[in-house]
Order: C-alpha cells, then sequence, then structure tokens
C-alpha cells in the first residue's frame, strides 16, 4: 500500500480493523506516580477502570516524542509506503497532533501529512477507518482528505458522566463546584463537534440519559455509530435499548473509552459517537 495510515491509542478502533489495514498506532502513556504504562499494551482497559477509584495518586497522561512519530513513519517508509497520513485526537485535548507534526518536518524518509481529527474516541477512529479504506481502494491522497474534510463536518461525540469527582481529581474542575455538583446530583454531558468541547449539565441519570438519545435523535440520519463508555455495560445496554429506534440495524460497535479520556472523566460515563450521512 503507497499510502499508510497512523494513528494514536485514542482512536479506540478495535485491534481487528486495525489489523485489517494495516493501521499503526502510537500509544500514548498513563503515568502513575513514578509508574508509567502504554495505552493499550501494559494495561487492559478493564483493570484501569477498576483501579482508577483507588490509585493512590491520580493517574496523568503523556504524548510520545517526535523521536516515535518519526520512527514509525521511517518504518513505514522502508516497508514501502509512499505517503503518510497521521490522523490524531482534536488539538483542543492533546498535542498528539502537534507532536505528531514536528515528525513529519523532520522526516526525510517519505512524505507524511498530519490531520487533526477534531475529535476524539471513535469520532477520530471513524476517520482513521475511512481513511485506511479508501487506501486500500488505491485512492489518492487527495480523494482522502477531502472525504476526511466532510466526514470532520458530520462527527459527533456526545457522553454523559457519572460523577464530577474524576473532573476534580484531574485539576480539571475545581474542588468546590465538584462538591456542589455532587450535592446537587449534576450530570455533566460532554460534547464535541469540529474541535470545539463543549459541556451540559442537567439533574439527575436519567435526565442525562434522556438528553444524551436527544442529541442523537438531533443529529438526524445516522452513517455510521458507535456506543462509547468506560467500562459501564449497564449503561451501554440501556443506551442500546432506548435508543434502539435511532439506531441502525446490524451490529452496533461498541469501545471502553481510551484511559487517557477516562482518567478525566472517570467510570460509568456513556454516549455515542456519530457521522450523519452526508446530503
Amino acid at each position: 500500500m503507497p499510502i499508510r495510515i497512523v494513528t494514536d491509542s485514542t482512536c479506540d478502533l478495535p485491534s481487528e480493523i486495525v489489523a485489517q489495514y494495516g493501521i499503526c498506532v502510537v500509544p500514548l502513556y498513563i503515568n502513575v506516580g513514578k509508574q508509567g504504562y502504554l495505552d493499550g499494551i501494559d494495561m487492559t482497559r478493564e483493570e484501569f477502570y477498576t483501579r482508577l477509584p483507588n490509585f493512590p495518586v491520580h493517574p496523568t497522561t503523556a504524548v510520545p516524542s517526535s523521536q516515535k512519530f518519526r520512527a514509525m513513519y521511517d518504518v513505514l517508509a522502508e516497508e514501502g509506503a509512499t505517503q503518510v497520513l497521521s490522523i490524531h485526537i482534536s488539538t483542543a485535548l492533546s498535542a498528539s497532533a502537534n507532536i505528531a507534526q514536528v515528525a513529519a518536518q523532520e522526516t526525510a524518509s517519505t512524505q507524511v501529512t498530519v490531520i487533526d481529527s477534531q475529535q476524539l474516541s471513535l469520532g477520530t477512529g471513524f476517520l482513521v477507518e475511512t481513511a485506511a479504506k479508501m487506501a486500500a481502494a488505491g485512492c489518492l491522497i487527495g480523494e482522502i482528505l477531502s472525504a476526511l474534510e466532510q466526514q470532520i463536518k458530520h462527527s459527533h461525540v456526545f457522553a454523559a458522566l457519572d460523577t464530577l469527582e474524576f473532573l476534580k481529581r484531574s485539576g480539571r474542575m475545581s474542588r468546590f463546584m465538584s462538591s456542589l455538583g455532587t450535592m446537587l446530583q449534576i450530570k455533566p454531558i460532554l460534547t464535541m463537534h469540529q474541535g470545539q468541547p463543549g459541556t451540559e449539565r442537567v439533574r439527575t441519570r436519567e435526565r442525562a440519559t434522556q438528553r444524551v438519545i436527544e442529541m442523537l435523535r438531533e443529529v438526524g440520519e445516522i452513517a455510521r455509530v458507535a456506543i462509547l463508555h468506560t467500562h459501564a455495560h449497564e449503561r451501554v445496554a440501556e443506551l442500546r435499548q432506548r435508543a434502539a429506534g435511532l439506531l441502525p440495524e446490524g451490529n452496533i460497535l461498541t469501545a471502553d473509552i481510551s484511559p487517557v479520556i477516562g482518567a478525566h472523566i472517570g467510570p460509568g460515563a456513556a454516549g455515542f459517537a456519530v457521522v450523519s450521512a452526508q446530503k
């Protein structure tokens, strides 16, 4: 394949899709105190979310060095890649795309184009899958970039959090606001569209579930959809049942969100990654 696809471990694509299209995934780091873990390699997601409430210190996350990215680009060049598309989590959430861009500028072995997905989780993953399928079909780089540009406009991620505790622990929310929110049963709903993270606050878990399903309805006709969660299988089953009339037929992909994101939002979150139909 003259065009190869690189992404990072926050894309949450199933391993079988990664293997089918020869997608290269650069793992980000999860640090717990002095112990570092490679996302998706050194610790399973189930283990991470099970241990998260009781870690002695709250996990932090980090991006690999530009040398790590450059080494992967060079390997792909050795394997025959004439061009590389490197697609990464939104720059609003991580420096991954920026570091990849530095590596791309330092790479002499092949041409590397870095894309800010403007998304997270399978919002990014669906873009990576589209690029990989088009590359496998022999499409030109310009055709792939044009398709991704359009898909970004139609990509949405939204999820209801079960607790404010982990936003507080990660420093994303003041201790006072977290305590007040818990007292009032506030359930935040986080959204991402075209690189713009947003939030809504509703009262009670039931209202949060209703609002997430309303958001799914507001997207309109669905081209691709997945249920995202942070080790929240009961909530996945509930969303699947209550949104049944909105979901397309067939198997609906589900994904445990990367601990790189989950460290901030905590266990029990659930929602959707959606690509609306282009008209």
